[in-house]
């Protein structure tokens, strides 16, 4: 690897990440896999001969991203016997998978943009999106297979609990069910479930130990619950500039979020000041802007930082037995990063 060590890396990787810089090396190697998952990645997505399913099916992966998912495939094959086709080949559905559910994400959110662009069902419309994110976990699908029935199997599982967290989600609560653990369940399976696929298979055809494997997948699912929980506090105490959308959008929308959950067992005096605001009619600017700030001053929102936190923590004591590594200092980087960020 070493005629590498020289070379600039073509990608800016996400924050925590950045620990691998300090290892040429495998900065480098890394660099490489992840030029050549992108390029199987758009290769996967066209569609020759027929334009109006290749521009809708690249859309959103020209629109960008950190690809954070085929990353973490990659850096987890690390942990065995190291890259070959079969992870990038995995790093690739992993993309495919997340940029699915995109698609339809933000058909059902009536998302207006995605990735600093108009999201897809706004250029075309709902049907031709829902359809494109249909056509790109067949595509997907149909790569795993090529990669026996472990990777399937767990290809598979992973799409079942993406559904029935959405699913749950959009239904919500039943009436005997604790909302807190609803929702934390709902997360684990839309954003939890993928993350922990992207480094199970990494390990698994990079060659790692079973029990390794489990490690990962542990850590994958606690690290993107910890996102997302993260994700609740960012929308109300980001800018927009440093955070790409409004303040409140969840509170406009009526999004169920860590903040006001808590807010909702506290039931003390202050945080049902806090919540007549929230409940109340969040379409005018003002109203909107006044409910956040009566949450953010709110001592939920470092009691939201913790519970972030600690899941966070729950990923790192997942990969705790691992031997110290550049690998390993990464995903443990990347674990606290994903909680101490502003967008």
């Amino acid at each position: 690897m070493s005629d590498h060590a020289a070379e600039p890396l073509t990608i800016k990787l996400p924050a925590g990440f950045d620990v691998l810089a300090a290892d040429e090396d495998l900065a480098a190697e890394v660099s490489d896999a992840l030029d050549a998952v992108e390029d199987q990645l758009l290769t996967a997505l066209s569609s020759d001969g027929d334009q109006l399913a290749h521009s809708t099916a690249r859309y959103l992966a020209e629109a960008g991203g950190k690809r954070v998912r085929p990353l973490l495939t990659i850096l987890t094959s690390m942990l065995g016997d190291g890259l070959n086709d079969a992870v990038l080949r995995a790093a690739v559905v992993m993309e495919m998978t997340h940029l699915a559910t995109l698609y339809h994400d933000d058909v059902m959110d009536s998302a207006p943009m995605r990735r600093g662009a108009p999201s897809a069902h706004e250029v075309w419309n709902n049907s031709v999106a829902i359809l494109t994110g249909d056509l790109i976990l067949a595509r997907a699908s149909a790569l795993m297979t090529e990669l026996g029935q472990d990777g399937s199997r767990i290809q598979a599982a992973t799409f079942e609990r993406l559904v029935l967290g959405q699913l749950h989600e959009t239904v919500g609560p039943g009436e005997h069910d604790d909302a807190y653990e609803h929702y934390i369940s709902v997360i684990a399976d839309k954003t939890g479930s993928l993350v922990a696929a992207a480094a199970q298979l990494g390990t698994h055809f990079g060659g790692a130990e079973e029990h390794v494997s489990e490690m990962l997948k542990a850590y994958g699912e606690a690290v993107g619950v910890a996102f997302q929980l993260a994700d609740d506090v960012i929308d109300l105490t980001a800018t927009g500039a440093s955070s790409g959308k409004t303040p409140g959008t969840d509170l406009r929308e009526g999004v169920p979020t860590l903040p006001v959950l808590l807010l909702r067992q506290n039931r003390d005096a202050q945080a049902e000041r806090v919540l007549s605001l929230v409940d109340a009619d969040l379409s005018d600017d003002d109203a909107l802007a006044a409910a956040v700030q009566a949450v953010v001053d709110h001592p939920v929102i470092d009691q939201s930082w913790a519970v972030a936190r600690g899941w966070a923590e729950q990923a790192k004591n997942a990969i705790a037995p691992l031997p110290d590594s550049t690998v390993k200092r990464a995903l443990l980087s990347f674990a606290d990063a994903v909680v101490n960020r502003e967008g």
